[in-house]
């Protein structure tokens, strides 16, 4: 009797609304925010990631406009000085969030920090603001993947949080974005059948249409990304087969295996040269 009852129990403070400690951010360069159910509602917290993905600078590869970019703009806001909220956008698999995570490993120490946030918990975002104003560290919040169906809720919240809410954005945090569409949520053809267009030249767009460009248009800096060509793909295999340790007679040998490890895929992606090394390397 005494076992099942330590059983319910169990699963009873499993679902009551402990927050954990904050994390120590001197100890960690990323953490997630956890929204998780409970009896009484959701707790939210801060999970510090234990085990960073490092990238640096020198392995994104054909990418050095945008890297341009995205590196300014973090020094500027490390520097205390005026920088923009970040949108990236374009082709899959060509270094945006690895570019992201290349700022975190290279100004770690200068107390840049990183919180990965999921899109169905952006509706936290008013609150993780709150949690990180006072603190003697500069955060980048970093939402993957971006994209929003038509009624999620997460939707209202970023528009907020990046300008439009009388409160103001906390000086010590930035919004940094990766998204495959430009404008974040799908656009349908019948919304074109709300333009109207007059003798007189002057376009009435629907509102629908302006609703959903009005919220990439809060992100102060766009940067789009594009599929690689055939040599950029392989330039990107050899960087890694050399980061792995092979020589030269073997790099040699990966040039046709590794086109039609990308042609199987139908991808020449920097993600898919990375995998394309890996198993190259390991085998080899």
């Amino acid at each position: 009797m005494s076992d099942s009852v330590n059983e319910l129990l169990v699963k009873l403070n499993a679902l009551l609304p402990v927050t954990p400690a904050m994390p120590d951010f001197s100890a960690v360069k990323a953490m997630r925010w956890i929204r998780r159910p409970t009896l009484l509602g959701h707790v939210s917290y801060l999970e510090p990631v234990m085990h960073f993905a490092e990238i640096r600078f020198t392995d994104l590869q054909h990418i050095d406009r945008q890297r341009r970019l995205v590196e300014q703009n973090t020094r500027q806001f490390l520097a205390k000085k005026p920088a923009n909220n970040v949108l990236m956008t374009g082709a899959r698999g060509t270094g945006k969030s690895s570019l992201v995570r290349a700022c975190v490993s290279e100004f770690h120490g200068q107390g840049l920090r990183v919180i990965e946030v999921e899109k169905q918990d952006l509706m936290d975002l008013p609150r993780i603001v709150e949690t990180v104003s006072r603190l003697p560290y500069r955060f980048i919040i970093f939402c993957d993947d971006l994209s929003f169906e038509s009624g999620d809720a997460g939707y209202k919240a970023l528009k907020s949080v990046l300008d439009g809410s009388v409160a103001a954005q906390s000086e010590n945090l930035l919004i940094y974005a990766t998204s495959n569409r430009r404008h974040l949520m799908p656009e349908q053809m019948r919304e074109n059948l709300e333009t109207r267009y007059e003798a007189s030249g002057e376009i009435h767009p629907g509102e629908t249409v302006e609703e959903k460009i009005s919220l990439s248009e809060r992100f102060g800096l766009w940067v789009s990304f594009y599929s690689f060509s055939q040599q950029d793909y392989l330039d990107i295999v050899v960087h890694w087969l050399a980061h792995f340790g092979c020589g030269q007679a073997l790099i040699d040998q990966a040039r046709q295996p590794a086109l039609q490890w990308a042609l199987e895929r139908g991808s020449r992606s920097g993600r898919v040269a990375l995998h394309f090394a890996r198993d190259w390397a390991g085998r080899h």
